[in-house]
């Protein structure tokens, strides 16, 4: 299982404000968020790792040992006409989360809501990362991605967590799994990412503009 250790150079300010539900704040003061950005870049350890399989559309089953059938009308949906699948994982580690935490028990309540939110557009960002690597490497042998899709997204369940941890690798670059299916630091990601020979700008929309939960406060359009 390949291991993804790239660098971030800069978070993403607009986006750190927008999951720090800022959005349409007025007048606040943006060296706060850009100081929170800063110091997520001090405290964070990027680290991803990947394995690709074969996908059999037909009975939707990754092929990974034991196999993992997928259940959802949506992933299904968005898988379909797939060959193969990446099941990846990233992380910005556990250092950021300690420093939210002891801010927040310091009663630095706003420095600790800022720096929540920078390392989850750092994370993102990571893969994001990821996702533009596979994009290069994989376009090479004329495979086109579908953007990443991780449990919990549209009707796809949380508990296919457990499967999708295990077979790509997550624990190997010291996540964990809570009995809550939620993944540990908590600033982590899991996803599978379809590979298809199919143009993408057919298959549909993409993030937000493809999920139907129009209430989600990450939303970026409706």
């Amino acid at each position: 299982m390949p291991i993804y250790n790239a660098k971030i150079l800069s978070i993403d300010a607009d986006e750190t404000r927008r999951y720090a539900g800022l959005r349409k704040a007025v007048d606040f003061g943006e060296k706060n968020i850009r100081d929170a950005c800063e110091e997520a870049l001090l405290l964070i350890n990027v680290r991803g790792i990947w394995e690709i399989y074969d996908y059999d559309c037909k009975n939707r089953t990754v092929a990974s040992n034991p196999p993992f059938t997928i259940v959802g009308n949506s992933i299904i949906k968005h898988l379909d006409g797939c060959e193969r699948v990446i099941c990846m994982a990233v992380t910005v580690g556990f250092d950021i989360e300690r420093e939210i935490t002891a801010k927040f028990e310091r009663g630095e309540y706003l420095a600790s809501v800022l720096l929540d939110a920078a390392a989850t557009s750092a994370v993102e960002q990571a893969a994001d990362a990821m996702e533009k690597n596979f994009s290069a490497q994989f376009g090479k042998i004329g495979l086109k991605l579908r953007w990443r899709y991780s449990p919990g997204y549209g009707d796809w369940d949380l508990t296919a967590q457990e499967k999708l941890f295990k077979i790509s690798g997550a624990e190997k670059i010291g996540l964990s799994l809570s009995s809550a299916m939620m993944l540990e630091p908590r600033k982590s990601v899991t996803a599978i990412i379809g590979l298809s020979r199919k143009n993408l700008s057919k298959i549909g929309g993409k993030g937000c503009s493809a999920c139907d939960k129009i209430d989600c406060p990450s939303r970026t359009r409706i």
